[in-house]
Protein backbone atom coordinates (compact mmCIF):
# COMPACT_ATOMS: atom_id res chain seq x y z
CA UNK A 1 0.00 0.00 0.00
CA UNK A 2 1.25 3.51 -1.15
CA UNK A 3 1.36 6.49 0.63
CA UNK A 4 -2.28 8.42 0.45
CA UNK A 5 -2.31 11.65 -2.42
CA UNK A 6 -4.83 13.56 -0.23
CA UNK A 7 -4.55 15.14 3.08
CA UNK A 8 -7.86 13.87 4.31
CA UNK A 9 -6.59 10.49 3.40
CA UNK A 10 -3.41 10.94 5.15
CA UNK A 11 -4.94 12.12 8.76
CA UNK A 12 -7.54 9.52 8.67
CA UNK A 13 -4.64 7.26 8.16
CA UNK A 14 -2.69 9.22 11.34
CA UNK A 15 -5.93 8.62 13.43
CA UNK A 16 -6.18 5.38 12.55
CA UNK A 17 -2.44 4.41 13.90
CA UNK A 18 -3.17 6.56 16.71
CA UNK A 19 -5.65 4.33 17.74
CA UNK A 20 -8.49 6.65 17.70
CA UNK A 21 -10.61 5.00 14.86
CA UNK A 22 -11.56 7.65 13.45
CA UNK A 23 -12.80 9.77 16.01
CA UNK A 24 -10.81 13.25 17.55
CA UNK A 25 -8.91 13.13 19.99
CA UNK A 26 -10.84 12.90 23.71
CA UNK A 27 -10.67 16.19 25.68
CA UNK A 28 -9.37 14.14 29.09
CA UNK A 29 -5.99 14.11 27.20
CA UNK A 30 -5.97 17.92 27.48
CA UNK A 31 -6.92 18.76 31.09
CA UNK A 32 -7.35 22.77 30.95
CA UNK A 33 -9.14 24.94 33.02
CA UNK A 34 -11.63 27.87 31.98
CA UNK A 35 -10.22 30.76 33.02
CA UNK A 36 -13.14 32.66 31.73
CA UNK A 37 -15.40 31.00 34.58
CA UNK A 38 -12.79 31.30 36.94
CA UNK A 39 -13.60 34.86 38.06
CA UNK A 40 -17.34 34.53 38.70
CA UNK A 41 -18.53 34.92 41.81
CA UNK A 42 -20.39 31.80 42.45
CA UNK A 43 -17.25 29.87 41.37
CA UNK A 44 -15.58 31.70 44.32
CA UNK A 45 -17.86 30.79 46.77
CA UNK A 46 -18.41 26.99 45.56
CA UNK A 47 -14.09 26.88 45.69
CA UNK A 48 -14.34 28.94 49.24
CA UNK A 49 -16.70 26.27 50.63
CA UNK A 50 -14.41 23.06 49.70
CA UNK A 51 -12.21 25.05 51.20
CA UNK A 52 -14.12 25.51 54.21
CA UNK A 53 -13.92 29.43 53.87
CA UNK A 54 -16.94 31.86 54.45
CA UNK A 55 -17.26 34.17 51.28
CA UNK A 56 -18.28 37.13 52.46
CA UNK A 57 -22.14 37.92 51.29
CA UNK A 58 -24.06 41.34 51.62
CA UNK A 59 -26.16 40.21 54.98
CA UNK A 60 -22.15 40.00 56.64
CA UNK A 61 -21.75 42.73 59.03
CA UNK A 62 -18.82 44.92 58.15
CA UNK A 63 -17.10 44.59 61.33
CA UNK A 64 -16.55 40.79 60.60
CA UNK A 65 -15.00 41.71 57.55
CA UNK A 66 -12.89 44.37 58.95
CA UNK A 67 -11.84 42.24 61.48
CA UNK A 68 -10.29 39.73 59.00
CA UNK A 69 -8.45 42.05 57.07
CA UNK A 70 -5.03 43.23 57.24
CA UNK A 71 -4.79 46.78 59.42
CA UNK A 72 -3.63 49.67 57.72
CA UNK A 73 -0.14 51.05 58.52
CA UNK A 74 -0.11 54.78 58.70
CA UNK A 75 2.51 57.08 59.01
CA UNK A 76 2.65 60.69 60.85
CA UNK A 77 5.21 62.91 60.09
CA UNK A 78 6.24 66.13 60.83
CA UNK A 79 9.45 68.51 61.48
CA UNK A 80 10.56 67.61 65.21
CA UNK A 81 8.21 64.65 65.92
CA UNK A 82 7.16 66.81 69.16
CA UNK A 83 3.25 67.51 69.14
CA UNK A 84 1.68 67.02 65.73
CA UNK A 85 2.71 63.55 64.54
CA UNK A 86 2.68 61.95 68.06
CA UNK A 87 -0.98 63.61 68.51
CA UNK A 88 -1.82 62.23 65.19
CA UNK A 89 -0.46 58.74 66.37
CA UNK A 90 -2.13 58.46 70.06
CA UNK A 91 -5.20 59.67 68.69
CA UNK A 92 -5.39 56.61 65.90
CA UNK A 93 -3.83 54.52 67.75
CA UNK A 94 -7.85 53.43 69.41
CA UNK A 95 -9.28 53.28 66.13
CA UNK A 96 -9.81 49.60 65.16
CA UNK A 97 -7.88 48.27 62.17
CA UNK A 98 -5.27 50.86 61.75
CA UNK A 99 -1.75 50.81 63.28
CA UNK A 100 0.03 53.97 63.73
CA UNK A 101 4.10 55.31 64.15
CA UNK A 102 4.98 58.86 63.81
CA UNK A 103 8.14 60.23 62.73
CA UNK A 104 10.07 63.71 61.84
CA UNK A 105 12.08 65.44 58.68
CA UNK A 106 14.38 67.18 60.76
CA UNK A 107 17.99 66.28 61.92
CA UNK A 108 16.67 67.50 65.48
CA UNK A 109 13.88 65.10 65.66
CA UNK A 110 13.09 63.13 68.66
CA UNK A 111 12.59 60.08 65.71
CA UNK A 112 13.80 60.76 62.07
CA UNK A 113 11.93 59.24 59.16
CA UNK A 114 13.76 56.04 58.17
CA UNK A 115 13.47 54.13 54.63
CA UNK A 116 12.06 50.99 56.81
CA UNK A 117 9.21 53.52 58.31
CA UNK A 118 8.38 54.21 54.27
CA UNK A 119 8.41 50.51 53.19
CA UNK A 120 6.42 50.03 56.36
CA UNK A 121 3.57 52.15 55.89
CA UNK A 122 0.20 51.92 53.87
CA UNK A 123 -0.67 55.22 54.34
CA UNK A 124 2.03 58.49 55.03
CA UNK A 125 0.23 61.85 56.24
CA UNK A 126 2.69 64.44 56.47
CA UNK A 127 1.43 68.03 58.37
CA UNK A 128 2.44 70.77 55.79
CA UNK A 129 3.42 70.49 52.31
CA UNK A 130 7.56 70.92 52.93
CA UNK A 131 7.13 67.97 54.49
CA UNK A 132 6.39 65.97 51.62
CA UNK A 133 9.32 67.77 49.75
CA UNK A 134 11.52 66.17 52.27
CA UNK A 135 10.49 62.71 51.85
CA UNK A 136 10.33 62.92 47.98
CA UNK A 137 13.86 64.42 47.97
CA UNK A 138 15.27 61.22 50.50
CA UNK A 139 13.11 58.67 49.23
CA UNK A 140 11.85 59.55 46.12
CA UNK A 141 11.74 56.17 44.44
CA UNK A 142 9.79 54.45 47.82
CA UNK A 143 7.39 57.42 47.91
CA UNK A 144 6.61 56.10 43.91
CA UNK A 145 3.54 53.96 44.90
CA UNK A 146 2.80 54.88 48.45
CA UNK A 147 -0.47 57.03 49.60
CA UNK A 148 0.58 60.18 50.59
CA UNK A 149 -1.47 62.99 51.59
CA UNK A 150 -0.74 66.95 52.96
CA UNK A 151 -2.76 67.60 55.69
CA UNK A 152 -1.87 71.69 56.38
CA UNK A 153 -1.74 71.37 59.80
CA UNK A 154 0.32 74.39 61.09
CA UNK A 155 2.95 74.27 63.88
CA UNK A 156 1.11 76.30 66.26
CA UNK A 157 -0.11 73.20 68.55
CA UNK A 158 0.83 71.39 71.80
CA UNK A 159 1.24 68.01 71.79
CA UNK A 160 -2.31 66.24 72.32
CA UNK A 161 -4.02 70.04 72.13
CA UNK A 162 -7.86 69.36 72.08
CA UNK A 163 -8.19 71.87 69.10
CA UNK A 164 -5.20 70.11 67.23
CA UNK A 165 -6.92 66.69 67.65
CA UNK A 166 -10.48 68.74 66.22
CA UNK A 167 -8.20 69.37 63.90
CA UNK A 168 -6.84 65.79 63.06
CA UNK A 169 -10.45 64.56 63.49
CA UNK A 170 -11.89 67.07 61.18
CA UNK A 171 -9.64 66.17 58.07
CA UNK A 172 -10.90 62.95 58.43
CA UNK A 173 -7.73 60.97 58.22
Amino acid sequence: MGHPDTRAARRALARKHRGGGGTATPRSVFQTKHWGGMCLRRNKVHRAAKLGKLWPHPQQKMEALMAETLPVNVLFVCSRNAWRSPTGEAVYRRVPGVVTRSAGTSRAARRQVTLADIRWADLILVMEDKHAQRLRAAFRQDLRYKALHVLDIPDDFTFMDPALVTELEARGV
